[in-house]
């Protein structure tokens, strides 16, 4: 089966989807701009999921220092034994004694599924699947159906910007403010009624708000984030060590939040600091907007009022003299070049466009002659129901 092309005209929940439904084995590659994931079917089951351009602080090694499952020094100690024997790192961890290979085997499923997850985040970018024999290796991840990471992908998709509004900073820390009730074994069944409602709803097409997907109970992920909570833990550190992943360590914060079980602190100076220069690049980013759109505007002024009919001299002051096709389009294009710079430069000092063009003469940015044709006295543009600008050129 030959699969290739952009992410564009198929996206990634597709070619999962058609892989899974053909239980195919084969690697699929996929690259987008720095990135590049490689991931594994076996029949239509995911066994392996590798990020050729993984950032350092994603390698196994360092996930299991980050969630403090082994010290710094036993995993250079490992890195110095596996050079030597050319063994896996994680065997060199379990046969140290450093870890078990249950845990081992758990970190492993969860960089594997941050990394196939991160794919539902891709805009854009390439994909090719290859037929080829692929072993699956038990021992190290259970192999994931194609269908289960499509209805988590678009769980996460559809419930990420909810979350975001609540923990919009990685640097935020937490305040526990009241012990959580001890677990009652009969929430079992409601817990998982409560994830199929969360899933179900990602579907609905029924208004959506802001509590969308956030459970009204405590479950296992709510119970086990909270043991973590302590001062000076921050969103990225509670990730590192709830080992649950991004998304539901999010999630769980999200609904500590809600139930007023945690509170949420304030950035730390240096954060907040980041914050204000990343605020005053984003307004010296629209002032120097402004001022190029000024000079541009100025600039096509100048050239506009070479242009214009006054200032020509043809020798025949009739409109005739500007019936050539060429001339007409010429003219056309730079009244709406200069229409259009206006309108960016009014949207800039006011926030939003105009009710009406007649505005921008007003307002000094344009003059009369600039709303009409050169060789009609027809307005240049039409505005629609939705009250935008339409600029019109007869000769597009």
């Amino acid at each position: 089966m030959a699969l290739t092309g952009t992410l564009k005209d198929f996206g990634i929940a597709d070619i999962l989807q058609l892989i899974g439904q053909q239980q195919k084995t084969g690697v699929l590659y996929l690259k987008s701009k720095d990135q590049e994931v490689q991931v594994y079917f076996r029949d239509g089951n995911i066994v392996r999921a590798e990020s050729v351009t993984r950032k350092k602080k994603d390698l196994i090694g360092n996930m299991l220092v980050r969630s403090e499952i082994i010290t710094e020094q036993q995993l250079e100690s490992a890195l110095e034994t596996q050079k030597r024997t050319l063994k896996r790192l994680g065997d060199v961890l379990t046969s140290s004694g450093a870890i078990t290979a249950q845990k081992l085997k758990q970190m492993m499923q969860l960089q594997v599924t941050e990394t196939l997850y991160g794919l539902f985040s891709w805009k854009a970018g390439t994909y090719e699947f290859k037929q080829e024999d692929v072993q699956a290796d038990g021992d190290s991840i259970t192999p994931l159906r194609a269908e289960s990471v499509l209805m988590e992908g678009f769980r996460m998709v559809d419930e990420w910007p909810h979350i975001r509004k609540k923990l919009p900073h990685d640097a935020m820390t937490f305040e526990r403010l009241k012990e959580l009730p001890a677990p009652n074994p009969k929430n079992k069944k409601k817990e998982e009624d409560d994830f199929d409602a969360a899933f179900d709803d990602a579907f609905s097409e029924e208004k959506k708000d802001e509590n969308k997907g956030e459970f009204k109970s405590i479950g296992s992920s709510e119970r086990k984030v909270y043991e973590f909570i302590a001062p000076g833990r921050d969103v990225r550190k509670l990730v590192d060590l709830s080992g649950l992943g991004e998304f539901e360590t999010c999630k769980a914060l999200v609904n500590l939040l809600n139930l007023e079980y945690v509170r949420a602190h304030q950035l730390s100076g240096r954060a907040a600091s980041a914050s204000g220069v990343n605020l005053l690049v984003r307004v010296g980013g629209m002032v120097a907007r402004a001022v190029v759109t000024v000079i541009v505007l100025a600039a096509l002024g100048f050239v506009g009022s070479r242009l214009r009919p006054d200032t020509w001299d043809l020798g025949d002051e009739s409109a005739s003299s500007f019936a050539d096709p060429a001339a007409q389009r010429l003219l056309a294009r730079a009244q709406q070049a200069r229409i259009e710079a206006a309108l960016e430069v009014f949207r800039l000092e006011k926030g939003a466009l105009p009710e009406r063009l007649d505005a921008l003469v007003e307002g000094g940015l344009l003059q009369r002659e600039d709303l009409r044709y050169p060789w009609r006295d027809d307005y240049y543009y039409r505005r629609t129901s939705e009250r935008q600008f339409i600029l019109l050129s007869p000769l597009r």
